[in-house]
This record gives structure tokens, C-alpha cells and sequence, in this order.
């Protein structure tokens, strides 16, 4: 299994929609579920500071992830600068590689 781990700040005035968009049900997660590949995503609120999150998306695969991003690129680059609106930082905390494919 291959998972993505990203760190958000959502806006103070957006965090409720950050967390419609951001959730397992939403625009992010309907968009990966066109791949057969994807396993899901999970979303952390942080419990000291109410505008950060943490995101994990698990893919069945590196090479599933990346061929998706490919074959998807511009729908991605648009989801994600509209997202950007609602947030004032993300970053990418890193991904781990089990090397399996589950």
C-alpha cells in the first residue's frame, strides 16, 4: 500500500468547508474513486489548533497513484487551486511505501 500524508491550515472562516471538500466523501475522494486503485482517505483534526488537519490518501500502489495523476493531471491541477482558496498552508509530510499491493 502506498499512503500520502499532507498537513493543512485551513482558513479560520473556511474550516467547515474545508472539511466538506476534504472528508472521505468529499471532492477529493469522489475524484479519486474514478481509479479502482484508490483505498481511501483519511482525515485528522488536530486537537490543540482547530484549523489544522492531516490528510493520509492510501492507494493500492505508488505506480497506481502516479499513473492516475498522470492520466488526470489537469482535473487535478484545477481541483487544487481552486482548494487553495480555503487554505492558508499545505505541505506534503512525506509518503511510505509497504511495497505491497493490498
Amino acid at each position: 500500500m502506498y499512503r500520502l500524508v499532507w498537513e493543512f491550515d485551513a482558513k479560520p472562516e473556511r474550516v467547515t468547508d474545508f472539511e466538506k471538500i476534504y472528508d472521505v466523501n468529499g471532492r477529493w475522494a469522489t475524484f479519486f474513486k474514478q481509479s479502482a486503485d484508490y483505498l481511501g482517505t483519511e482525515l485528522y483534526k488536530n486537537t490543540h489548533d482547530p484549523q489544522r488537519f492531516v490528510a493520509v490518501d492510501r492507494w493500492r500502489s505508488r505506480v497506481a497513484y502516479e499513473n492516475f495523476r498522470k492520466a488526470n493531471a489537469a482535473t487535478y491541477a484545477k481541483l487544487d487551486e481552486w482548494c487553495r482558496q480555503l487554505l492558508s498552508h499545505e505541505r506534503m509530510l512525506g509518503s511510505t511505501d509497504d511495497g505491497r499491493e493490498d
